[in-house]
């Protein structure tokens, strides 16, 4: 299928109880390639009439769809598993259209975001309670799950694919209903997802999206609604803390996937060359936007040289262009703020003494393309070091000792993931116990995994994606006494 039809095939509607729907104004949203600035097609932009009757669909499935049979939830999921892989050509071109990725990036997230569908199609037929005796022997304890019902899922736009499946998949397996706001740069991907979902069986209703660029007055409101039970959102820490507090007037189960600082230690007695691929993994993995990217680089001072030296030699010689074109390394950025902030990110560390070793400017001419960059001698109160840089620049600082390293790594509001390459393993262990991280990745610089739980601690939120962990986040507990 050609790039024209794709789109083409793809719905450009609201979908609300099963049915595709212009927005109630009948404005529209520009999707945008950020390869060139151009716009690819339009969707309807939800209004908050939208989304009250989409939480209305959800609502009104939620009975039927909690009773049904956890295996035909999971046979749904694995159909939507086998159709995604089916067209995963598709998918990754769509995403690579919308998002800027490469097609080998957006062909790894299909990948990825599929094993979602599969992995809790197998965890739907396994919720279960317990049966025991109570101490006293005079009760029969009979514990129960439930799901929680109708879930906002607010999506980003970096992973459009995977961020939806990693929210949608434990839903679907637990019996809850919901409503899902993709990012309105990339709203496509979820359409097609949504698409495909119905055509597997996923019963009207069930799941329902909206697309809007009045994302606050259309989204609280939902929030607010006390028939709404859980939110789950992905972002930013800033729009995650408001959200949590609009959450508090219904006490809503919430589960929160947001900023990140990552941290990675480079140790002197690490394998070099395998130091420097995890880190192109790390911070090249989606062209540096993403919430688990290597944000700061710390190496001990006996190899730093070195480590930089190999890390630019290799960041310099990637290919920047369009994702869909072959023998493109390295895409675009979202679009022109995202570049625009990097830009100054590094400006501020350059002007504060730090040395660009390779990269450094935006590339002049159309689309958001910024040159991957490697800088060193960055201080470590410079904001590239204590913001998300989001882009593919990677600023290298050192250390000496252990626990400094240590130090700096745990310097940050953040906690959610981070990176350490030794090869002592009882300083694996020793600094592992003592990251403040809610993942770490040691000696690989990609930790994502639809068999682990995904989530950060302190202001990189709350919560679990993906493992064993993934499907409690959309169970409630009941406790039954029984007298025998």
């Amino acid at each position: 299928m050609n790039q024209k039809s794709l789109i083409e095939s793809v719905p450009k509607g609201l979908l609300i109880g099963g049915k595709w729907r212009e927005g109630g104004d009948g404005r529209t949203i520009a999707v945008e390639d950020p390869s060139s600035g151009s716009t690819i097609t339009q969707v309807a932009d939800a209004t908050v009439a939208d989304g009250r009757a989409a939480l209305d669909a959800a609502v009104a499935a939620q009975a039927e769809w909690a009773a049904t049979a956890p295996r035909d939830r999971g046979e749904i999921l694995r159909s939507a598993f086998e159709a995604i892989t089916k067209r995963a050509e598709e998918f990754a071109t769509l995403m690579s259209l919308e998002m800027g990725k490469t097609l080998a990036e957006s062909r790894g997230e299909v990948t990825y975001g599929a094993e979602f569908f599969r992995w809790f199609s197998e965890e739907a037929v396994r919720i279960s309670g317990r049966w025991s005796t109570a101490p006293n022997g005079a009760t029969r304890l009979l514990t129960m799950k439930k799901p929680v019902g109708p879930t906002l899922m607010i999506t980003p736009w970096n992973f459009p694919l995977a961020m939806g499946t990693r929210k949608v998949g434990p839903a679907i397996a637990a019996g809850c209903t919901m409503v899902v706001k993709p990012a309105s740069q990339t709203p496509l991907t979820m359409l097609a997802l949504a698409q495909v979902l119905a055509e597997c069986g996923l019963p009207d209703g069930v799941l329902n999206v909206i697309t809007t660029t009045r994302t606050g007055d259309v989204v609280e409101p939902i929030i607010r609604d006390p028939r709404l039970r859980k939110l789950t959102f992905t972002g930013s820490t800033a729009v995650g803390r408001r959200l949590v507090e609009q959450s508090a007037q219904q006490l809503l189960r919430v589960s929160m996937e947001l900023g990140g600082n990552a941290p990675f230690l480079v140790f002197d007695d690490a394998d070099l060359d395998r130091a420097v691929e995890g880190a192109m993994l790390a911070k090249m993995r989606n062209i540096g936007e993403a919430c688990t990217a290597a944000n700061r680089f710390y190496a001990h001072e006996d190899v730093v040289d070195e480590f930089a030296e190999r890390l630019a030699k290799r960041m310099g010689a990637l290919t920047l262009g369009k994702g869909t074109k072959k023998g493109v390394d390295v895409g675009p950025l979202i679009d022109a703020k995202a570049r625009d902030g990097v830009a100054e990110l590094v400006e501020h560390a350059r002007a504060q003494g730090a040395t660009v070793v390779t990269g450094g400017r935006p590339v002049p001419g159309r689309g958001y393309f910024y040159e991957p960059t490697v800088i060193t001698g960055v201080a470590k109160d410079a904001r590239m070091m204590t913001e998300e840089i989001f882009g593919p620049v990677a600023p290298i600082a050192s250390f000496r000792t252990e626990a400094e390293a240590v130090a700096l790594a745990n310097d940050t509001e953040y906690g959610l993931a981070s990176y350490v390459f030794t090869n002592d393993l009882g300083r694996m262990i020793r600094v592992a116990e003592a990251l403040q991280y809610g993942m770490i990745g040691v000696n690989q610089g990609i930790i994502s995994n639809p068999a682990a739980p995904f989530g950060g601690v302190k202001a990189s939120g709350f919560g679990r994606e993906g493992g064993f962990e993934g499907i409690e986040e959309y169970l409630e507990t009941t406790y039954v006494g029984i007298a025998p």
